[in-house]
């Protein structure tokens, strides 16, 4: 079994990156995670030095947040986004947390705060109280027959801590979000954006977002942060795979988007650029798409699985989780990292062990199951959408995990 942690002799990057020789590479956080962004952003704009990130002082932020947009994507298909190829020489890296997932990851931007506290672990996870897994984008049980649990299960309650709105106003600044439509009233909406203003728009590239994000941004003068969201790349990402054609498309919109909003950032602002996780194509011929309900040897055992296809969360029959461990180990040893619960939390996977809630250990596998080579598990009788996509993230490889933090001076 590979080692599960960063040790001394790892190599670290300029950037904070630090690499396990035999390991994973790991979330930084505190220092380099998307959990750092926002609180970096309010000691910016108050002058305070608990400043992670090194944001320089301002008056005002937009920040957009990618979803799909990982560093190594960026990088290799500069000549689609032309806007943000000429700001990343003084640009860095940053990781998400793990499972490397929008969920999570939005969590983290919205509360500070790694996963182990937020406790939205994942796309999918275990729901409170009910054994069996919910879907976090949805807010609904998982798989066929699903049904909404804003009622049963409560955001506030799921996710209890402060979101970025109480952060900002905490510390005397204005921040509005400006978003999809769609999304407005949502479960994940609710947990992580509740408690301040929530602009509805189709697209970011309508002129009504345009002037809401001017207008959060100059209005009464004051200090003041915008947060921008946009699905776009992802979705292609999913559905016909990161450096596609569709995709390719999808990245020349979001630069074009990024020029845009970095053009009403008042002078004393700054336009900063972020994303939720990178993406793997799992449609190439060297993939594994490994089918649960045709591998007995790894289905024995399980009550359910919950995660992402490259980021499982197995929970076990009660007093299985040692067998299934060992199963999925001698199986999966190769091509991904397999490890149990407390492996998993003491290794640092989802965060500081010191901030875990006693409610959120019961949303994490018995055994956890990272994927290290082109493979992902897949359950087609719960979930067929998923099988049939074609992008995929969750784990902890640099292509998943680093995403780019990019700050555009006005």
């Amino acid at each position: 079994m590979t080692s599960m942690t960063a040790s001394s002799d790892g190599a670290a990057s300029g950037d904070g990156r630090c690499w396990a020789p035999h390991g994973p590479l790991l979330p930084q956080y505190g220092h380099g995670s998307l959990a750092e962004v926002v609180p970096s952003l309010l000691a910016a704009l108050r002058g305070r030095s608990e400043n992670p990130l090194g944001v320089p002082p301002v008056r005002a932020v937009a920040l957009l947040v990618v979803d799909g947009l990982g560093w190594e994507l960026l990088r290799s298909h500069q000549d689609d986004a032309p806007f943000l190829a000429r700001h990343l020489a003084g640009s860095r890296t940053i990781t998400s947390g793990y499972p490397s997932s929008t969920a999570t990851s939005l969590a983290m931007l919205s509360t500070g705060r790694p996963p182990i506290a937020h406790g939205l672990m994942g796309y999918t996870m275990a729901a409170p109280g009910l054994g069996q897994a919910m879907n976090n984008l949805a807010w609904t049980t998982h798989g066929s027959g699903s049904r909404d649990l804003r009622a049963e299960l409560p955001p506030e309650s799921v996710q209890p801590l402060p979101t970025l709105f109480a952060r900002a106003a905490d510390a005397g600044i204005r921040m509005t979000a400006v978003g999809p439509a769609a999304y407005v009233g949502s479960g994940l909406t609710r947990a992580i954006l509740r408690g301040g203003p929530y602009v509805p728009v189709q697209s970011l590239e309508d002129p009504v977002a345009i002037a809401a994000v001017r207008a959060g941004l100059r209005d009464q003068g004051g200090l003041a942060v915008v947060y921008t969201y946009d699905p776009l790349l992802d979705g292609a990402g999913h559905r016909h795979g990161p450096g596609s054609a569709p995709w390719r498309a999808a990245l020349r919109r979001i630069d074009a988007i990024a020029a845009t909003l970095a053009g009403v950032v008042p002078d004393d602002g700054l336009l900063a650029v972020t994303a939720d996780h990178g993406m793997v194509d799992l449609s190439r011929p060297t993939a594994d798409r490994i089918e649960i309900s045709e591998r007995p040897d790894l289905a024995a055992g399980v009550r359910f699985l919950a995660g992402e296809a490259r980021a499982r969360h197995v929970h076990t029959e009660p007093r299985r989780a040692a067998a299934v461990l060992a199963r999925w180990r001698a199986a999966l040893g190769d091509v991904a990292w397999v490890v149990s619960r407390d492996e998993a939390i003491e290794g640092g996977w989802f965060g500081p062990r010191a901030e875990l809630r006693a409610q959120v250990r019961e949303r994490i596998g018995d055994v956890v199951c990272a994927a290290l080579g082109p493979i992902g598990v897949f359950q087609r009788l719960v979930d067929p959408g998923e099988a049939s996509l074609v992008g995929h993230h969750g784990s902890l490889t640099a292509a998943e995990l680093l995403v780019p933090w990019i700050l555009v001076p006005a």
